[in-house]
């Protein structure tokens, strides 16, 4: 029993460790704007229009760090009302993070570093991540409760980029350096795709059990 509830968190405590980096830099971020740090070409433009960059930063920590939470399959179980209460939390703050990250990406002035390919990316995936917390309440509304997990599924998978990106950049930076253009796209792209690849392989795998317990039965 006590070995069960271990494994309960263990998902939920990696997903935590993964936002770690990213809620890091966020807050210091914001401790910057508050306290009127130096401006410099890589920081300008969040002072000069800090609301976007703001709500982004509280919306996406609170939904990746609140988030983790929903994949205690146990913990659902013993606190459904929590995991009601939540997701009505969980809602407003992702549509909030996958909208404000398209607005920087669209009305910040481009980083050198960066390029067309990464902000199509920024687009494609923000994007994605807007539809797919949209399709999960429509199914929520309609009681179908295994889309309604499938489709906040790939959500979180694409909201929680920033904390894979991290792993996806540190061997480039410890072996060449830090990544521009091309490579930065591409390692960013990366972080995205690998979250929605584990992301689907759970929801098939989640999808094929009830078949095997029926032939079972």
């Amino acid at each position: 029993m006590i070995s069960s509830t271990r494994n309960d968190w263990l998902v939920p405590a990696a997903l935590i460790l993964l936002s770690v980096v990213p809620v890091i830099a966020g807050t210091v971020r914001l401790t910057e704007l508050a306290n009127g740090a130096a401006i410099t070409p890589a920081n300008a433009r969040f002072f000069a229009a800090p609301l976007p960059v703001v709500l982004h930063i509280f919306a996406v920590s609170i939904y990746c760090v609140l988030g983790a939470f929903q994949f205690s399959p146990g913990f659902r179980r013993r606190k459904p009302a929590w995991h009601r209460a939540a997701g009505r939390l969980l809602i407003p703050c992702g549509l909030a993070a996958g909208l404000s990250g398209l607005w920087m990406t669209h009305s910040y002035p481009p980083v050198a570093a960066d390029g067309a390919l990464l902000y199509g990316f920024r687009i494609l995936f923000g994007s994605a991540m807007v539809g797919c917390i949209i399709l999960g309440v429509a199914s929520i509304r309609r009681r179908d409760f295994v889309q309604h997990g499938a489709w906040m599924m790939r959500g979180y998978a694409i909201g929680l980029g920033a904390g894979t990106q991290v792993l996806t950049h540190l061997p480039w930076f410890l072996l060449y350096g830090k990544p521009e253009g091309l490579s930065r796209a591409l390692l960013m792209g990366a972080g995205w795709v690998i979250n929605l690849i584990v992301a689907e392989r759970i929801i098939r795998q989640r999808s094929v059990q009830p078949i095997r317990s029926s032939a079972a039965a």
